[in-house]
Formats: C-alpha cells, structure tokens, sequence
C-alpha cells in the first residue's frame, strides 16, 4: 500500500516534491563557491573577514598537509574547535582529502574525548592551544599519530592578534606547546604546502564524509556514519526550503556550533551552497551577539530555542536594531509557541521549527517560511523524505491524529552506527529510521512531536508527554525556562518534576504555578514537585541533558 503523503499538497510551486542531488564530495560546495565569487567574504571572524578564494586555498593546503603526514584516503580527523575559520578549513580540507571528519565539542573532559578519539579510531586532531594538555593526556590510550594545534589569534586582525594572547594568559585560557616530532603548528604547517589540491572524487552514497557522535542526552553517544551522499542531499534539501534567498548577498550568523550536525550543515554547508557570508560566534553570550547582530546585519539565524529565549529575555534587547533578520530556523529542542511569537515580534522575521536528528544530517521536517505553517509543530517533511507514525509495539501504521513513534526515510538518513551492527539494526528496519520521539500527524500531514520515547512519564497508569506540561508552563510570565521529568513514585512509579529557571527579577512559588497548570492540564499532567534553579544542566547546542537531571535525582535516593 502506497504511503500517503498529504503534506504535499502544501509544497509551494518553488518546492518540488522531488530532487535528484548531486553526487560529488561535500567540498565541492566551497569549490564552486570560490569559482563563482572569489573574492566575496565567505567567512567574518572579530573584526576579519576571509574571502572564498582564500578559504579554498587554505583548505586545499590543510588537505596537503594531510597527505604530507601520511594520513591516507577514508580515515579519521578529529577537530576540535569552536566555531572559528580553522574549523571550516580543516572541515573542507579534510573532505578534499578523501578522510573523515570527526567534529569534537572542545568542552569535553578528558575523559569524553578519549573515549570518542579511541571509538573513532582517529588518526589526527586539530585542537586549539588551550586544549592541548588535554588531548596530550589521553593520546597513548588512542591512535593519534599528530596533533595540529592552532591559536584563536591566528585569524584575529591587527591589533587583536597582538592583545589576544596577553587576554589569555591573564584568564588562563593558555597552555605551553612544545612543537616538533607529532606536535604541528596549524599556520606553520599550512604556509609549507602548495595552496592547491585536486578534490578526491568519492562514491557519495557508500563514502563516509562524517562521523558525528550523538549528544548523549539520553544513553551513551554513538558514533553516525553519514556520507557525502547524505550531507550534499540534507544541504540541498535545507536550500530549497530557503528559496528565497538572494544568492551571493545573504549573511549568515554562525552562532551555531559547527561540531553540531544541524550548525555544520544548515550553517557551513548551506552557507556556502548560498554563496553567503557566515559570521562566527565561538562563544555564544547573548550581549555580545545583540551587538554582532546590529554591527554585521546578519539576514539568517539558524538557532536553538536556549538562544532565542536569553535574546528576547536580555534587558537591553530594545537598544539594538535586529531588522535584518529575515529568516530562522529552530532546531536541537523543542521551540515553546511564545518564544517563537515574541522573538517574531521584536525582530520581524520569520522564525519556524524543524525537526531533525544527528542519524538524519539532520533535518527531515520544517515549517515552511514562506507558505502553511502550524505553530508548536515541526513543519512537515523535506523533499524526498518519507515520514510516518507507527505503534511501537506492533509497528503498524497509524492513523491521523494517534500517538506513536515517528519513523522517516530519505537520502539523509545515516548509513548507520560505527562499529555498532546491533544499534544499527535496531534503528533502521526496511529503509525506515526509527526516531525514538513520540508524535503525531494531523490530517493536513503537519508533524508534532510529543517527546523522546525514553522521556515518556508513565504516572499511575496514564502517558504523559513533558513537552506538553513545559509549553504550559512556559506561558507562565515569570517563567523564563521549564524542564520537566519523570523521577521515580513509590506509588505512582514515576511522578512529574518540574525544573524552573524565573525571569529576571521574577519568583514564582511552588503555589502559583501549581494552580496555573491545575486550570491548563488534566490533574495526572501536573507537576508534584518543582525545583528551581538558576541554571539547568545542557550541551553546547542548547539540548537540555535531562539525563544530568535524573542522575542527580538518582544520587538523592541513594544518600
């Protein structure tokens, strides 16, 4: 029986149901951009900008420097970096090579970064020189033959290359490097290669470009084999939905971490398949980025909800002009409907959500921006992507409007987990990519997502989706944050908690939000305890670790 797919008849005309994507190595995106504008700023980086054909040139050198070091076609180069222009060129260089990127968050300990560095088999890493005591730590029990080491000044403009370092050894954002033998300088390696490099060509369905690890948020990360297949296709379908930007003229705020699958595609690739200028934020701090936006006049923001929450929450958002922004995109969490409606409101853009996952490269669904959207939910699929709900224990599918486990397929969907033929085959069945999120379709074919199946509470008997009691409290005005979980009830098995982050200058009492989710929510939905916090435990992407939060709770039942 063929799938129904009704969200199509929403598809504008400058949407088509189906493309037929290219199939050449994920760098070929900068390669064309380079020829067709040269010397458009393709990067901006405090105060510096760095034009296409430099960027291509930087990145066919870190791809000599690669071959220079005897890493050969389809292994493993870990890069760990925040977003600044050494990440891009060693991602596109790494590409050009035929290796694999492996995208590491520069906040892991010493022990998170031996264990994906040992997983992943990588053979090189590209770090910064604050983080090389760190990587020096745990390189016996991996198989790093190199370490590149690079320095945020080393793209920073005069003065700032100069006042930099000083800034850093005062904050103690610096460590000693001992260069020679495995240790290489990134600048130092780059100036002793030609700034050519003939791209490899590779078979995009079946050659991995990428192994991005998982969050974590739930269980142990995973590494994702995605292909070059799968990334040209994500990139290109996240292009069509952006139909209406103007080629060569668009700049993209890169606030985003590039080493999350939904910053490295939506924000490096799409950026460059634009022909845009991307403005890198390594860190984000909201007033810092208020700043950014009124100096640089971004026109896309692709974002987290933790990102649009502490902008319109900043007390001097109303002392900068943020009209610029025309489109954003909301992915990594759930977006709260009155989070969306105000940040529309002070800025004048369109802000949707989507929906995605690392094993999808990652988006399958979005609202569309210029066209039908219903708020609160996640759009409806791509282009060429299939997507169902279907009953998780007997894995039929169900009807309009019923609550089972979101199932998609398309061209993005992963190859599968490395070294992991179990896991693999537990998430993938028949083409289909089970998600493990909870969701329903509505009869016009627009998705909404309940929850994490993991994060489903079952209280005395009845299924509670926390996203549904957060949106609530979210309406609360003094409420700026809300998290909630299922903690364990001797009597009920499991119990709703609700973490609370206030508004500024804001204290509402247990008693206040009690009442407010007893008039919104049946009374088995509302919470039983509340905890309020200033700070709630997430990745670098804004994912909330709801993990951390159980764990903690797990450790007060044990005392």
């Amino acid at each position: 029986m063929p799938l129904e797919k009704p969200w199509l008849r929403h598809y504008p005309q400058e949407i088509y149901p189906t493309y037929d994507y290219p199939r050449h190595n994920v760098a070929q995106f900068l390669i064309d951009a380079a020829r067709d504008c040269p010397q458009r700023p393709a990067l901006e980086f405090m105060g510096k900008q760095l034009r296409y054909k430099r960027l291509h040139e930087e990145s066919c050198r870190f791809a000599n420097a690669l071959t220079r070091l005897g890493i050969e076609r389809k292994e493993r180069v870990a890069i760990m970096l925040p977003n600044c222009p050494q990440t891009v060129i060693a991602y596109y260089g790494t590409l050009m090579a035929g290796c694999v990127a492996v995208l590491t968050n520069p906040l892991y300990k010493e022990r998170e970064l031996e264990l994906q560095l040992a997983d992943s088999g990588a053979m090189v890493i590209v770090t910064l020189d604050a983080l090389f005591p760190r990587v020096r730590a745990v390189q016996a029990r991996t198989k790093l033959r190199h370490i590149i080491v690079t320095s945020i000044k080393d793209y920073l403009p005069f003065p700032k290359n100069v006042l930099y370092p000083i800034k850093a050894r005062r904050s103690g954002h610096t460590a000693e490097v001992a260069y020679g033998d495995d240790v290489h300088a990134f600048n130092a390696l780059l100036k002793s290669v030609p700034p050519r490099f003939s791209c490899v060509e590779v078979d995009a369905e079946n050659d991995l470009a990428l192994l991005q690890y998982t969050g974590g948020t739930t269980s142990t990360s995973k590494g994702v084999m995605l292909t070059h297949g799968n990334l040209v296709a994500n990139t290109m379908q996240a292009g069509t939905w952006f139909y209406k930007v103007k080629r060569g003229e668009e700049i993209f705020l890169g606030a985003l971490p590039f080493f999350h699958v939904f910053g490295m595609t939506i924000l490096m690739n799409l950026c460059m398949l634009c022909r845009g200028m991307n403005v890198l934020v390594p860190k984000f701090e909201p007033g810092e980025v208020l700043r950014l936006i009124h100096k640089q006049r971004p026109t896309v923001f692709p974002g987290a909800p933790t990102m649009y929450i502490a902008l319109i929450n900043h007390p001097d958002i109303h002392e900068y002009d943020l009209s610029s922004i025309r489109m954003c995109l909301s992915g990594a969490a759930s977006l709260p409907l009155e989070v969306q409606e105000r940040f529309e409101s002070l800025t004048g853009c369109v802000l949707i959500e989507g929906y995605g996952l690392t094993e999808a490269s990652p988006i399958t669904h979005a609202n569309l921006l210029w066209g039908a959207r219903k708020n609160g939910s996640i759009g409806i699929p791509f282009p060429n992507t299939d997507a169902k709900v279907v009953d998780g224990y007997s894995g039929e599918d169900l009807p309009p409007g019923e609550v089972g486990e979101l199932v998609v397929r398309g061209p993005q969907v992963m190859k599968g987990y490395w070294n992991r033929p179990q896991e693999t085959m537990k998430a993938l069945k028949d083409g289909w990519l089970y998600t493990g999120d909870m969701a329903r379709m509505d009869e016009d074919g627009f998705f909404a997502i309940m929850d994490r199946k993991k994060d489903l509470i079952i209280a005395g008997g009845f299924n509670i989706y926390p996203r549904e009691v957060e949106e609530v409290l979210f309406e609360h005005p003094q409420v700026q944050e809300a998290v909630v979980v299922g903690v364990p009830d001797p009597y009920r098995g499991e119990t709703v908690k609700a973490y609370i982050i206030s508004r500024p200058g804001c204290s509402p009492s247990e008693e206040e939000l009690n009442l407010w989710c007893r008039e919104r929510l049946a009374s088995f939905k509302v919470p039983r305890q509340y905890e309020f916090r200033d700070e709630l435990p997430k990745t670098i992407a804004g994912k909330v670790l709801r993990r951390k939060l159980l764990e903690e709770e797990e450790m007060l039942l044990k005392r």
